[in-house]
């Protein structure tokens, strides 16, 4: 769904304001969930959205349009795994319940991808029971592709290198991954 669970958003809010990004990348921002949060909290961060399913754009309001300012700055509609590498130099990179939409190893990829590309920060967050989905509002990404155990995530954002934080709920794992 273009939504997303309330819970480890605390936690992610308080790693937000701990590091206090310039440049994010919101990856698969459905309906701007994590702009809406984050941005309150910092003024001046340029914001870019990477969203695949272009109803998406238009029905949340993500873009800067004559008519009305958007969540984000700059928005690319598009496959993230297809993305330009440029799209994840930033301070931040958000994978915010996105991962589970694509296969394991193409997510793995794309983690990897992001780190080699120079992102200093990566937020993702993932359910870690099993929450079986298909196609939601016509759109076929909204399909789970890949159920995420925790452990398994960990070993992902450990093998990144830097540092990881993680806060494991009943329902979502996040972690927040460094470059040091």
């Amino acid at each position: 769904m273009p939504t997303s669970d309330a819970e480890g958003k605390d936690w992610s809010l308080d790693w937000f304001r701990y590091h206090l990004p310039n440049t994010v990348t919101d990856v698969g921002p459905g309906e701007g969930t994590y702009a809406k949060l984050f941005r309150p909290v910092h003024h001046g961060v340029w914001w870019t959205a990477v969203e695949i399913f272009k109803p998406y754009i238009r029905r949340f309001g993500l873009k800067n349009t004559a008519k009305r300012t958007g969540m984000y700055d700059e928005v690319h509609n598009l496959d993230a795994r297809e993305a330009p590498d440029h799209l994840f130099h930033r301070d931040l990179v958000i994978f915010g319940d996105l991962l589970e939409h694509v296969e394991r190893d193409d997510a793995v990829a794309l983690l990897e991808r992001t780190v080699a590309a120079g992102a200093w920060n990566i937020l993702v967050s993932v359910p870690i029971v099993d929450s079986p989905q298909g196609e939601v509002d016509g759109n076929p990404h909204e399909a789970h592709l890949h159920q995420w155990d925790a452990d398994d995530m960990d070993a992902v954002m450990a093998a990144l290198g830097g540092r990881v934080e993680t806060m494991r709920g009943s329902t979502l794992g996040v972690w927040w991954w460094m470059r040091t």
